[in-house]
């Protein structure tokens, strides 16, 4: 085989291989000959593809589309060889970061060095091809909105994903910045509705963080379709931004796991209510209301919820809300082994949610979950 340190294939100046006709360009980094090959096969037969090995002398000279990185990140010298690279990969539309073990933190160090995209687990061809594959040609104006609203997603998931690891280190957590975050989201909701924000997040995500994102979203447009006040508006964002927080604890393996739970399982995971209270409620900048939001976001009105089987009178407004958001996210996340649930049924399920759910906010909701 070739020296994988080096370009596997040859590309002229436009990165396109000798006889072949324009396609896009993809500049693939590895820190392993096995590693870079496997991705490089993948993408050949769609792209003009390049490689080069994190060990060698960087040798891109132009800029590629896309930029695809399977590496450890817990080395080191793998991070210091990307960030060496930081400014050819700023320029890049797509950078995707392949990570083989999937944890909070390396997810997070995707992010912070400059990940549009990262898909955790054993590499998948449809997935990865999936996530390279550019949405039906848009009009220039369009493609700018689009762009400035995955910039809103790329913001709030590295926001999370920092999140998520302050607490597996027992790091200062960035709040300002995860409310900063939830600002964004409310402005491109507020400008271009929630059906273009659920599209983009689920373009980018899966599992935990595409979960986080949609709730924030959700919620947010929830409070616009009630004319909150922007006080109550910022509140509602701050508990969706944080009420997953304690899953930071639970390994992002079970987290995203494909099919049901059993029973221990379940068991763990309906610990994160509680272990994410019990992270911020030592933070002053944290308001009561959002502590209680989550603790408390999987509680029902007939008292059968969790943690602390609260009945109606004792759930606040903010938590009601975030409640209903919260389901329907789950309800209409896209997942690779299943099937994505249509907005109309999600709303279906929340209507038979009879004496869990207030039903006069129910009611209100429809217009979320059907039109806006």
């Amino acid at each position: 085989m070739q020296n994988a340190r080096t370009i596997l294939r040859p590309v002229d100046r436009s990165g396109i291989r000798e006889g072949e006709a324009a396609r896009p360009f993809v500049h693939v980094l590895a820190d392993t000959s096995d590693k870079l090959a496997g991705v490089c096969s993948i993408l050949e037969e769609r792209f003009s593809v390049a490689g080069e090995r994190l060990d060698a002398e960087a040798k891109l000279s132009q800029v590629p589309s896309a930029i695809v990185i399977r590496a450890e990140l817990r080395d080191v010298d793998n991070i210091a060889a990307i960030k060496k690279r930081a400014g050819k990969l700023a320029k890049a539309r797509k950078r995707i970061f392949l990570l083989e073990h999937a944890s909070h933190v390396g997810v997070s160090q995707a992010y912070a060095l400059g990940a549009t995209t990262v898909l955790p687990g054993t590499i998948n061809r449809v997935k990865l091809l999936s996530a390279l594959s550019d949405p039906p040609a848009r009009s220039s104006a369009s493609a700018s909105e689009t762009a400035q609203s995955d910039d809103a997603v790329e913001t709030a998931a590295t926001a999370i994903a920092s999140m998520f690891t302050a607490v597996t280190l027992g790091q200062p957590l960035d709040i300002d910045g995860t409310r900063e975050a939830g600002r964004q989201i409310a402005e491109r909701i507020t400008e271009h509705g929630l059906s273009e924000w659920l599209t983009t997040v689920r373009r980018h995500h899966e599992g935990t963080y595409q979960h986080c994102l949609l709730v924030t979203g959700v919620a947010i447009d929830f409070g616009l379709s009630l004319g909150v006040r922007r006080p109550d508006l910022e509140r509602l964002y701050s508990a969706a931004m944080f009420h997953d927080i304690g899953k930071a604890q639970i390994p992002l393996s079970l987290l995203d796991k494909p099919g049901r739970l059993d029973a221990q399982e379940r068991a763990l995971i309906e610990t994160h209510p509680a272990a994410g209270y019990e992270f911020l409620k030592g933070h002053d900048k944290i308001s009561p209301e959002i502590l209680d939001a989550v603790r408390h976001h999987h509680e029902y009105l007939d008292g059968s919820g969790y943690p602390d089987a609260l009945c109606a009178d004792s759930i606040g407004d903010i938590v009601r809300m975030l409640t209903i958001s919260d389901i329907f996210a789950a309800l209409i996340e896209h997942r690779q082994y299943k099937p994505t649930m249509p907005r109309a049924e999600a709303y279906g399920i929340l209507c038979g949610m009879t004496g869990k759910l207030e039903k006069a906010l129910v009611t209100a909701f429809k217009q979320v979950a059907l039109t806006r």
